[in-house]
């Protein structure tokens, strides 16, 4: 069950004007389950195989093996799940983004999923460190029947270490596509230290989450928002439900407490959305 093709770094891959790193898998579905069927990278951007946990569903975890990024360097996934494969992607710990002299660092993701699929997605958080100027797009493009659930949490600043966003900028931009409709299109600027207290902004949070489900109904909401109720958050967290598209959205000063109330939410959907019982990634745990 191992990839067709890969590709290693090459001395072209280093210019002078940063990394860049692309990495794109394909999926595809077996009588016996989903296979990682296409692993292509260049630069420092790959994974490992596929563990298998679950009966037929691979998880895969996204590796960037500097464990960090700066201005100028630039990140390039691509995910694309064929007719009714299934699979689950997570990273085993969180992208830092430097301090930038005046470069901006770009991450670019686009996640296809064909007709019957489903894609689970769950990358470790965004850690913008203070000072670094950053550029993310998310496109997720959905087929009619194709399900997805996932979540994109970006971390301003470092609270652990008291430093505060007070320089930099972040630009970040979401699509989600069903049959090439657009269900939900979000910008977000951030440019100075005003935009982290503005009452429109951050509220002086530091953290800041999105998790995303479709297809869902009014059952579906009203699952989430017993999750919440019985979660006893602390910070401000609300989910609602717009044109088949669940959306919680949560502000936060620690990612651990953000994950402990959005895993539930996913734990709970799981069996409604993919007839399966939620199995953690074995990563979550150390």
């Amino acid at each position: 069950m191992r990839a067709t093709a890969v590709h290693n770094t090459t001395a072209e891959d280093v210019k002078s004007d940063g990394w860049h790193a692309e990495l794109s898998l394909g999926f595809d579905y077996r009588i016996n389950g989903t296979v990682l069927k296409r692993n292509s990278h260049r630069g420092p951007l790959r994974v490992q195989r596929p563990f298998y946990p679950e009966e037929g569903l691979p998880h895969v975890y996204l590796l960037h093996p500097p464990g960090g990024v700066v201005g100028s360097d630039r990140l390039d996934i691509r995910v694309e799940m064929r007719p009714n494969s299934r699979a689950l992607l997570t990273s085993p710990g969180s992208t830092k983004f430097y301090r930038s002299a005046g470069e901006t660092a770009r991450l670019q993701q686009q996640l296809v999923i064909a007709e019957g699929a489903s894609l689970e997605w769950f990358p470790q958080e965004n850690i913008i460190f203070n000072g670094a100027r950053l550029n993310t797009t998310t496109r997720i493009d959905l087929a009619v029947d194709s399900c997805f659930i996932g979540w994109e949490i970006n971390c301003l600043g470092r609270p652990c270490s008291d430093e505060t966003f007070e320089q930099g900028a972040l630009y970040s931009r979401l699509e989600l596509y069903r049959d090439q409709q657009p269900l939900l299109v979000e910008c977000q600027r951030v440019a100075n230290a005003a935009a982290l207290h503005a009452a429109t902004g951050l509220r002086g949070y530091p953290m800041q989450a999105l998790f995303i489900a479709t297809p869902c109904e009014a059952q579906h909401l009203n699952i989430a928002r017993a999750v919440l109720t019985e979660g006893d958050a602390g910070f401000p967290i609300a989910a609602t439900l717009v044109d088949g598209v669940l959306i919680v959205r949560a502000l936060a000063q620690q990612s651990e407490a953000l994950q402990r109330q959005m895993i539930p939410i996913w734990e709970a959907l799981r069996p409604h959305l993919l007839n399966r019982p939620a199995i953690r990634p074995r990563i979550w745990s150390t």
